[in-house]
């Protein structure tokens, strides 16, 4: 039988609401940003406790803030806050021996955020670091007597008080300028400047300081030297070697050349000793998250396997004996889903992970040995957003947050025998139990390029099935991301169908769920085929359900969405109206302004001056002619991965050719709009502009 996640809740839920409570009401954008969001996940490893990172969100942005929470994994009591400070506690991990707790905070005399070490027995947490630029990413030492953590590096620092120096000439000197010598000169949202990551480890002596295991090396000298660039800034993946000896980690050498070439991150091992830390891969792949099992004996990464050709490739699994480093194994060699957030089962025989598969995120296990993984349980419903271990390998335990359209995220175990998620927390079941809403239908249709292609419908409150409700496509961004059964944020799906509005989600042609060959088909044909895809899936949902309106449609789309809600504007006038947030309107200008460019070449076959038709035929700007429909654009003025220069080209367009128009611009939000009186207006625009023509 399948497993169905909070169904006893939602009964219970139900009945008492048809006993005692009114009619449920309509959503409001209050109800969405005010819902608590569990973050960050842990369990102990004695099996015991789980401990999450809470958001607690305002539309003040002084008020917001993030408290870690406690909870018994067994459910045998309430959850209770541990931390309750005006700033906000987020990477939580566990010391080995399971009574203390480490987390990175800004407390009240903290500049950045520091590292804070929480007994469980009682008193206040204690900071253990003062890195000058901040700490992140704690990791108790396998003898719980020290942290690992990451934090900046000025160029030629090696001591912490070298470090103190650099911070503090840089910001007495009296110019302001950026200079550059090489590529990336930005990312998402901030300049890059001189500073690198780096690997720190802090005995808890209470005397000692931190020292920096990278320091003086001539891989942190590398011109190319960096880790990983994500949306909170630059890091390096890292885990202790299982002596407490050294540390392997993620790092690349070659990051100067990623306007030209495919930028290779690699697995390295430094010991606390000193010495220069030894290359453990090769170019054989993209490597990123080492772990080691429970016993030591074997390490763990995720790897993208390098390729001239493809432009995607799904995360794969791979393993190898340590500290030989023989037996190299692709665990999940041939399976069509990517590989997400694992971790190594407590028997360490067997890695539990989550994969998005068909509009949800599932948990999987699959043998060390390798063979085909198999899903723990049936999801019917939902997403799993994050997932911890801990216990013995005769009872071990799963925990996991888990939400659907209509259920915002909450904690929850998995039990390992039947796959089903009960609930540790309600920090918004009563919240969500008021509101009228229903969950997301699912739809399937083959295109005319013989595609399978999956679809969702969301329909509006107080939906009566004999009423005629326009149609709102949706477009998803990515390309390389999914719509899912799962509580949106920035584009919540039952806001926007809030107004009166059937919400239709189409995961088209480069979408990720659906496997390796279906994600990559949109290289070479970035925004038609998918385009053709959506307005298919418009023409299925009209046929499939007589309550939509077909002469009252409209589309638009974020990012990769607003690119294709770009190209519906030149390529068809089926729409009374579009939304277009983040999108870009030339192909050669997106190219040449984000701060992600080599893939968008590779992903037309060569640069815009070689002859290669595509860079016309398949960019916006070049079919302007045809522009009708209006359309409002948004965007961030901090955003650079689609730069406002795309949207200012754009909107001079729409303006030379007398296009119903608006422009909204954010000037301190980035790609996306993330702070909530901001967020509110999005919405406000997005309805009043689907109310002016719909």
């Amino acid at each position: 039988m399948p497993a169905r996640p909070l169904l006893i809740l939602s009964l219970v839920a139900g009945l008492a609401q048809g006993a005692t409570e009114p009619a449920r009401r309509t959503i409001t954008h209050e109800d969405v940003w005010l819902m608590q969001r569990p973050g960050a996940l842990a369990a102990s490893p004695d099996g015991r406790w789980f401990i999450a990172a809470v958001a607690e969100p305002s539309y003040d942005e002084e008020q917001r803030r993030s408290d870690l929470w406690l909870m018994p994994a067994d459910g045998s009591g309430p959850p209770r806050r541990l931390t309750s400070g005006r700033s906000s506690e987020g990477d939580p991990v566990w010391s080995p021996d399971s009574t203390r707790i480490a987390f990175s905070a800004t407390r009240e005399d903290d500049e950045v955020a520091q590292i804070y070490v929480l007994e469980l027995g009682g008193g206040e947490a204690q900071r253990v670091t003062s890195w000058p630029g901040g700490a992140k990413s704690p990791r108790f030492s396998p003898d719980g007597r020290s942290i690992l953590f990451v934090g900046p590096t000025h160029p030629g620092a090696v001591t912490l008080e070298d470090n103190r120096k650099a911070a503090a000439d840089r910001k007495a000197r009296k110019y302001n300028a950026r200079a550059y010598d090489s590529f990336p000169i930005r990312h998402w949202d901030r300049w890059l400047d001189e500073l690198r990551p780096s690997l720190m480890v802090q005995p808890l002596d209470g005397a000692s300081v931190a020292r920096d295991l990278l320091a003086g090396s001539a891989l942190r000298k590398e011109r190319g030297f960096g880790g990983q660039l994500g949306n909170e800034g630059e890091t390096l993946d890292a885990a202790w070697t299982p002596d407490g000896g050294g540390v392997v980690f993620a790092a690349t050498t070659n990051r100067h050349e990623g306007a030209r070439t495919t930028v290779n991150v690699s697995l390295w091992h430094v010991t606390l000793t000193g010495g220069e830390p030894r290359r453990l891969t090769g170019e054989e792949g993209d490597y990123s998250s080492p772990e080691f099992t429970p016993d030591g004996a074997t390490l763990l990464a995720k790897v993208q396997p390098a390729s001239t050709r493809w432009v995607y490739s799904t995360d794969r699994l791979v393993r190898w004996s340590w500290p030989s480093l023989g037996e190299r194994t692709v665990i999940t060699e041939g399976v069509a889903e990517s590989v997400g957030q694992y971790v190594p089962a407590p028997d360490s025989r067997h890695v539990f992970f989550i994969a998005e598969q068909a509009g949800h995120e599932k948990l999987f296990q699959v043998p060390l040995t390798g063979g085909a993984p198999s899903q723990v349980g049936e999801l019917g419903s939902g997403t799993y957003t994050r997932i911890a271990v801990g216990g013995t390998a005769a009872a071990p335990m799963v925990g996991a947050i888990w939400s659907n359209s209509v259920s915002p995220h909450e904690v929850g175990r998995v039990d390992l025998a039947t796959g089903r998620w009960s609930a540790l927390t309600t920090f918004s079941t009563a919240r969500a139990a008021a509101i009228d809403w229903q969950p997301a239908e699912t739809f399937w249709f083959t295109s005319k390029r013989g595609k399978q292609i999956h679809n969702m419908v969301v329909k509006p409150p107080g939906f009566d099935p004999k009423k005629k409700y326009p149609l709102f496509v949706v477009i998803h961004g990515g390309p390389h991301n999914m719509w899912k059964d799962d509580f949106v944020l920035r584009w919540n799906y039952h806001l926007l169908a809030s107004p009166g509005y059937v919400v239709l989600l189409t995961n088209y042609s480069g979408s990720t769920g659906f496997g390796e060959d279906f994600a990559r088909s949109i290289q070479g044909d970035p925004l038609a085929g998918p385009a053709n895809e959506i307005n298919e899936a418009a023409d299925q949902a009209l046929e499939r359900y007589r309550f939509i309106d077909g002469k009252r449609q409209a589309a638009g789309g974020a990012s990769y969405g607003g690119h294709l809600a770009n190209w519906l504007a030149v390529s068809t006038d089926r729409y009374r109206a579009l939304v277009s947030h983040a999108g870009l309107y030339d192909l050669r200008s997106q190219w040449t302004t984000s701060d992600v460019t080599y893939n968008r070449e590779r992903n037309i076959g060569g640069p815009a001056w070689d002859p290669i038709p595509l860079w016309r035929e398949q960019s916006p700007f070049y079919r302007s002619e045809n522009l009708r429909t209006p359309i409002l654009l948004t965007y961030g003025e901090k955003d650079f991965r689609v730069p406002l220069n795309n949207g200012l080209e754009f909107w001079t367009v729409l303006q030379r050719q007398d296009v119903p128009s608006r422009l909204v611009v954010f000037p301190d939000e980035n790609h996306w709009v993330l702070k909530g009186e901001n967020s509110r207006y999005f919405f406000q625009e997005v309805h009043a502009w689907l109310a002016k023509y719909l």
